[in-house]
C-alpha cells in the first residue's frame, strides 16, 4: 500500500526545490498533484527559463499563446500571426495565473526571437496581448521588471488589481509617463525599487512614484552616457530614513552623491563607476556617520584615498564587510587600524605590501574571508603578491575565525606543488582546527595558468580534501559573489 504526503506537505518540501529546476522538472512526471504543485513553483517566474534554446524559446511562446482568450486569438489570427501550439486542447493548468514575476522585455524578447521573420507590428501585437492576459489573470504580482532595450516597445501598459501587492520595481525613467501614473495610483508599497536613467529628464509621474512610497528599503540607480539621477533627489526625501541598500552605479565622477547622507538608517552601500576619478562630490560624505553601515563595496574607480581614509575613522568600527578595487599602503593601514569587526574584505595588495597585510590579519580579529589577487598585471604593469606570500601569511597570521581564502590569478601562478602540499600540511596543523576553502577565480580575459592547470596540484588538492583539510572550488570571474552586480532583467 503506497502513502501519499498531503499536498501541503509536499509544498513546503517542493519550495526547497525553486532553485534546483532540473529536480522540479523530474517531479512534473510523477503523478498529477507533484505535476501541479511543480508547475506552479516554475511558473512563478519565467524568466528562469533558459530560453537560450530556441526550442525551449517556443515551447513558452506555444504555451501562452494556448493560454490566450478566444478574443485575443481571433486578434491574432485576423492579422495573420500564427504560432503552432503544442495541442488544440485547453491548457492542462492556468500557468500565468501562477506567475509572480513579470518582465516585458524578457516576454518581448521571447517573442522577437521566435518570430524572427515577422513584421514588427505582428511581434508587438503578440507581446501586447500576452500582456494583457497577464494582467487579467495575476492577482498578486510581487516583482515587475520593465526596460527599454533594442526591441522597442510602444505600448499601453494595462492597469490591473495585481499590482497591489508589487513589492519590487525594475524599470527605465523614460517609460510613459502613464505607466508611472498607473504604477502610483494603486502600488505604494515598493520594497526594492531599481531605475536605469537615460536621460537627465525625469518626469513628474516618476517622482510622484518613488515619492508616495512608504516601505522602499532597496535603492538602485544606473545613469550612463550623461544621463543622471539628479531631477529624483527630492522625491526620495520620505524614505531618507526606510532605505537600508544603496546601490549606485554609472560612467563619471559627476553624478550627485551628497544625497546619500541623508540616508542614515544605511546598512549596505555599493559604489561602482566604471570611469571618473576623485568624484569630488564625495568629499562630502566622508565625515558622515551611518552608525548601521555594514557593507561598503567600491568597485572600479574610486573617491580619492584620503576621502575614503576619513570615511573608515567615521564608520569603519560598524562594518563587516569591505571591498574595494584600488588600495595603497596608508589606505590599508586604515583599514587595519578602523574595520577591527571586519568579516569579510577584498583589498589589492601590491608586491611590496606583505606587511599590510600581516597587519589586517593581526588586528581584524572576526576576520573569516579574504580575496587577494596574485601575479603581475599586463594592463597596468603592476606586481601584485605571490600566492607563496599569501600563503604563509594565512598560516602564521590570519585570526581563529578565518577560514576562507580567494585567490584572482592575474598571470600565471607559479606555485609549485611542493609550496603548495607545505602550505596545506601547515594549515592541518594550526589550532584552532578550521577545515579552509581555498577558492581560485577564473578569468577569460587572463591568458595564465592558474594552480589547478598543474596536475599534480590537482591531485595533491584532491588528497587534502579527502582528508577534510579544505574544500576546493574555481569560479568564474561574474560569479565571484564579491563583483557580484544586479543587472536588469
Amino acid at each position: 500500500m503506497t502513502c501519499q504526503l498531503p499536498s501541503d506537505c509536499l509544498n513546503e518540501i517542493f519550495e526547497y526545490l525553486e532553485e534546483d529546476r532540473s529536480t522540479l522538472y523530474s517531479c512534473l512526471s510523477v503523478n498529477h498533484l507533484w505535476c501541479e504543485i511543480s508547475v506552479r513553483i516554475l511558473w512563478r517566474n519565467i524568466c528562469k527559463f533558459k530560453t537560450e534554446n530556441n526550442i525551449v524559446a517556443s515551447s513558452i511562446l506555444s504555451t501562452l499563446i494556448s493560454c490566450l482568450p478566444n478574443e485575443s486569438k481571433k486578434l491574432l489570427y485576423e492579422n495573420k500571426v500564427f504560432i503552432l501550439t503544442p495541442t488544440s486542447k485547453l491548457p492542462l493548468f492556468n500557468y500565468v495565473a501562477f506567475c509572480k514575476v513579470l518582465s516585458i522585455n524578457f516576454i518581448n524578447e521571447i517573442v522577437c526571437n521566435v518570430l524572427k521573420d515577422e513584421l514588427l507590428s505582428r511581434k508587438r501585437l503578440v507581446t501586447e496581448e500576452i500582456i494583457k492576459m497577464f494582467a487579467n489573470q495575476i492577482y498578486s504580482l510581487k516583482k515587475l521588471f520593465y526596460h527599454n532595450d533594442y526591441y522597442y516597445l510602444n505600448f499601453s501598459f494595462p492597469y490591473f488589481p495585481g499590482l497591489r501587492d508589487l513589492s519590487e520595481l525594475r524599470c527605465a525613467s523614460n517609460l510613459p509617463s502613464n505607466f508611472f501614473n498607473q504604477l502610483s495610483q494603486i502600488c505604494r508599497n515598493l520594497h526594492t525599487l531599481s531605475i536605469d536613467f537615460e536621460s537627465n529628464y525625469t518626469s513628474n509621474e516618476l517622482k510622484e512614484l518613488i515619492s508616495l512610497q512608504s516601505n522602499l528599503k532597496i535603492l538602485t540607480l544606473s545613469a550612463y552616457d550623461d544621463a543622471s539621477w539628479k531631477d529624483i533627489i527630492p522625491a526620495l526625501k520620505n524614505n531618507s530614513n526606510a532605505i537600508t541598500k544603496l546601490y549606485l552605479y554609472g560612467d563619471k565622477s559627476d553624478l550627485p552623491l551628497s544625497f546619500v547622507g541623508l540616508l542614515s538608517n544605511l546598512q549596505e552601500f555599493i559604489f561602482s563607476f566604471m570611469d571618473g576619478h576623485h568624484f569630488e562630490d564625495f568629499k562630502a560624505l566622508q565625515h558622515v556617520k551611518f552608525s548601521n553601515l555594514q557593507t561598503l563595496k567600491f568597485s572600479y574607480q574610486c573617491p580619492r584615498p584620503e576621502y575614503i581614509m576619513k570615511f573608515l575613522e567615521n564608520n569603519g568600527k560598524n562594518l563587516k564587510k569591505f571591498f574595494i578595487g584600488d588600495c595603497n599602503r596608508e589606505l590599508s593601514l586604515s583599514i587595519a587600524n578602523f574595520c577591527s569587526n571586519l568579516k569579510s574584505l577584498f583589498v589589492i595588495f601590491k608586491n611590496s605590501e606583505l606587511d599590510m597585510l600581516k597587519t589586517i590579519f593581526i588586528n581584524c580579529k572576526y576576520l573569516e574571508s579574504i580575496k587577494v589577487w596574485c601575479g603581475k598585471s599586463y594592463f597596468v604593469n603592476e606586481y601584485f603578491l605571490s600566492e607563496e606570500e599569501v600563503f604563509e601569511a594565512v598560516v602564521k597570521y590570519s585570526p581563529n575565525n578565518f577560514c576562507e581564502l580567494k585567490i584572482y590569478n592575474t598571470s600565471h601562478s607559479y606555485i609549485s606543488s611542493e609550496d603548495l602540499e607545505s602550505f596545506f600540511i601547515s594549515w592541518k596543523n594550526r589550532i584552532p582546527k578550521k577545515i579552509l576553502s581555498l577558492v581560485i577565480i577564473k578569468d577569460e580575459v587572463n591568458i595564465g595558468l592558474n594552480l589547478v592547470d598543474c596536475e599534480e596540484n590537482v591531485e595533491i588538492i584532491e588528497k587534502y580534501e579527502n582528508l577534510g583539510v579544505i574544500k576546493f572550488r574555481t569560479i568564474d570571474y561574474e560569479e565571484d559573489k564579491d563583483e557580484e552586480e544586479l543587472i536588469f532583467q
